[in-house]
């Protein structure tokens, strides 16, 4: 069987897709996958046994599809695994010669998905995006098992994160920014339950993040905010490197963005804080019960329906939204979390 899987963003979203890469190698060890994934991306996957990795650098513009064809060559696979539904993503798969092009549903189609495949994974309700993307595997006619991620990590990535974690107390990884910043939860929140950490649990905390200004200031706000000291690492650790990071702690708190998700396929529990999207489709999947869920909130505040009578998967990136989370709710999680945990 020679594979050819399309999931080229987002770091959330490639997580999940890294799961049903597992799903067929342990079912299907003789498989040959390549995986056309994005630049940055590539970078957290890097060494993945078994898979060939196709890189496509969206910042090249028209030249990354025609290093994508160059790169694929005259190959046929036996099935292409057409897992994004972006425009982008559906012109890249014309690159790619498949007997079998399997895709999404019509409900879950746009920007003309159902032009670039020939077969559609099964309709179902209210799923979320992980066993969504288990279900391309159905096909080929395998069938889901156990969650299994293992990022491709070495020694060193460890020794770094280990550099910043004290093993002597609980730690707390608060990663706070989203590229969606309508995502974003408020400054003094983050400060005041990083605060109640430090003080009732005696969890260390540490603030992670990307390279952006914006991201460097939002860290620079909660700490200036903050009556006891964090770790800020924002801007300071490669994605492998804070997979390694979040390995290491006890707890996660972070809005919907893919270091969630990071943290989740690390076995890391994850406080996530969901207004603007909903949990049930896009939380951490095995920590659905700490998190904050207001998006019934939301959807009744802004769209003045039920999250029910919404279209799923709705993101109801509205301004204000997230401010219907409130700091004693999260505290309460935490609390929750700790008498549970520590």
């Amino acid at each position: 069987m020679n594979i050819c899987l399309l999931r080229l963003s987002a770091i959330g979203d490639v997580t999940h897709a890294l799961c049903t890469v597992r799903q067929i190698q342990d079912q299907r060890p003789d498989a040959r996958i390549t995986w056309i994934i994005g630049r940055v991306e590539h970078t957290l996957l890097e060494g993945l046994n078994g898979v060939d990795f196709v890189i496509f650098d969206k910042s090249t513009g028209f030249s990354a599809f025609r290093e994508l064809r160059r790169s694929i060559g005259a190959q046929r696979f036996d099935a292409l695994l057409h897992m994004q539904v972006s425009f982008r993503a559906n012109l890249a798969s014309a690159c790619v010669r498949a007997d079998r092009r399997i895709g999404y549903d019509r409900a879950r189609s746009k920007d003309l998905h159902g032009l670039f495949i020939s077969e559609r994974i099964a309709t179902a309700r209210q799923q979320h995006v992980l066993d969504a993307m288990q279900s391309f595997i159905e096909p080929l006619g395998l069938r889901p098992g156990l969650h299994r991620w293992q990022i491709p990590l070495s020694a060193e990535d460890y020794a770094i994160a280990d550099k910043h974690v004290d093993r002597n107390r609980p730690t707390l990884c608060i990663s706070p920014v989203s590229s969606h910043r309508l995502r974003n939860w408020h400054v003094s929140g983050y400060a005041a339950v990083a605060d109640h950490a430090v003080r009732r649990h005696d969890m260390q905390v540490i603030l992670t993040g990307g390279r952006s200004e914006f991201e460097r200031d939002f860290a620079v706000e909660i700490e200036s905010s903050m009556q006891s000291r964090a770790l800020n690492l924002i801007g300071q650790s490669t994605l492998k490197q804070l997979a390694a990071l979040l390995d290491r702690s006890e707890l996660v708190l972070a809005p919907d963005t893919g270091p969630m998700h990071m943290a989740n396929a690390m076995g890391t529990d994850v406080l996530g804080l969901h207004a603007a999207t909903n949990p049930a489709r896009a939380g951490p999947y095995h920590s659905l019960r700490w998190c904050v869920n207001q998006y019934e909130a939301a959807a009744r505040k802004f769209l003045k329906r039920g999250a029910d009578e919404i279209r799923w998967g709705t993101k109801i990136e509205c301004p204000g939204v997230m401010d219907l989370i409130g700091v004693d709710q999260v505290i309460d999680k935490l609390d929750a979390w700790a008498a549970e945990r520590l």
